[in-house]
């Protein structure tokens, strides 16, 4: 950035649409609230070693079995993949079972995205849980911002574009924002009225998850900032960045 230059932040709504943006130097910000990003965030401020995200569940399961004591977990349309040991829910990761393990983790959509983002500064993991934590580094990086929202195989969803909203609503004042797709989450986060779960209730994937009865953890996952954590994308791994 030049001096006095705000640097900007755009949304991408879907990976479809990544193709479109320039993600060179930037700080690319992974969101799959339904529940990709809300694991690995409680995992790591619950002291896991570190997240490997992997794409596919045979490379989850061979990767785990190279390293001792790993978790191999994840999901294939909501739930738990056939062959890992556990799935994608945040409520599975408490300290006293994920503290000091590898979890490897393969989903739907979250790990799909981050593994197709090119050329960013920096990539960092974002949830509701971990909002303020994200919102803080945004600001402090001064850096053009992408907010990467994982969507539904390629399709729009409300709840990371949600979030997307309630960060540009917390960090807008920092940059230049001339994206319509930002100018859109805010006016959803607006219509929110930051009654997140209520809100999402009316969405296809909160529909879609609450058939196999994970109510409980879509409440959990629309909750603000339980974990103070900013996650991010070192090599191959995803750990806590010890910043803050």
């Amino acid at each position: 950035m030049t001096n006095g230059e705000k640097p900007s932040l755009e949304v991408c709504l879907s990976p479809a649409l990544l193709h479109l943006y320039n993600t060179a130097g930037s700080v690319v910000v992974i969101i799959d609230i339904f529940r990709a990003t809300s694991t690995i965030t409680a995992a790591l401020h619950n002291g896991a070693e570190c997240v490997i995200p992997v794409a596919s569940v045979a490379e989850c399961i061979a990767l785990g079995n190279s390293i001792p004591g790993s978790i191999t977990a994840g999901e294939r349309d909501g739930k738990i993949a056939e062959g890992l040991q556990y799935g994608n829910s945040p409520l599975e990761y408490p300290a006293s079972f994920v503290k000091d393990k590898t979890l490897v983790l393969t989903t739907t959509n979250g790990t799909r995205l981050l593994h197709m983002v090119q050329g960013a500064s920096v990539i960092v993991i974002g949830s509701f849980l971990n909002l303020q934590a994200i919102c803080d580094f945004l600001t402090a990086q001064n850096k053009n911002v992408l907010l990467g929202c994982a969507s539904w195989k390629d399709k729009f969803n409300l709840e990371d574009t949600l979030f997307a909203g309630a960060v540009i609503d917390a960090v807008q004042e920092s940059f230049t924002i001339n994206c319509d797709s930002a100018r859109a989450a805010k006016h959803l986060y607006a219509q929110s009225g930051g009654n997140f779960i209520d809100f999402l209730k009316d969405s296809s994937h909160y529909r879609r998850l609450s058939a196999y009865g994970l109510e409980h953890d879509m409440a959990y996952c629309a909750t603000p900032n339980l974990h103070p954590v900013v996650p991010y994308l070192n090599g191959r791994e995803i750990i806590a960045w010890k910043g803050l």
